[in-house]
């Protein structure tokens, strides 16, 4: 692949992307972005693209935070926020396609036992099933999508001055 390719392909896939961040749940826009056929040649093909650059991202975040003293749960935890955060639009479209190929998923299944393992939850040498619901189970705790939003002050004070029964 030549550098041109490799930019093209890059180009693609964020264009994909920008147009897939106002609704991540629904169709990929494969067939709307110029070019994407002729660069991945399937969503699937895409969709392994974008998940290979989404392990990117986090293996760079785990490094950076595994590199100083931090506990290896709470260093895993803040990576993968960060990671979250920082390219939301990545995840949620990800996180939305992962059972429709058998492909993605083995990826994203090799994804969670790298964080379990990566937050001390689990060794290497367990069976990879188990490794694999550690790591969901762990993704699940930390995942903040999906918590209420934080209630202002005031609120949660009064709340607390309000007489109980």
């Amino acid at each position: 692949m030549s550098w041109n390719d490799f930019h093209q392909r890059r180009d693609i896939a964020d264009s994909v992307l920008r147009k897939a961040a106002s609704n991540p749940e629904g169709p990929l826009p494969f067939a709307e972005v110029r070019g994407a056929e002729q660069a991945f040649g399937t969503e699937e093909q895409l969709l392994l693209y974008l998940h290979y650059r989404w392990a990117q991202l986090v293996s760079g975040y785990l490094r950076a935070e595994l590199s100083d003293e931090t506990e290896s749960v709470d260093g895993t935890r803040n990576a993968w926020r960060k990671a979250v955060a920082r390219h939301r639009d990545l995840h949620e479209v990800l996180d939305a396609n992962i059972g429709r190929y058998e492909s993605l998923r083995r990826v994203h299944e090799t994804q969670l036992r790298t964080l379990a393992v990566s937050a001390g939850l689990a060794d290497p040498g367990e069976p990879l099933d188990e490794i694999t619901r550690i790591g969901s189970a762990f993704v699940a705790l930390i995942d903040e999508r999906g918590k209420p939003k934080a209630r202002n002050g005031l609120s949660g004070l009064l709340r607390m001055l309000a007489p109980t029964a």
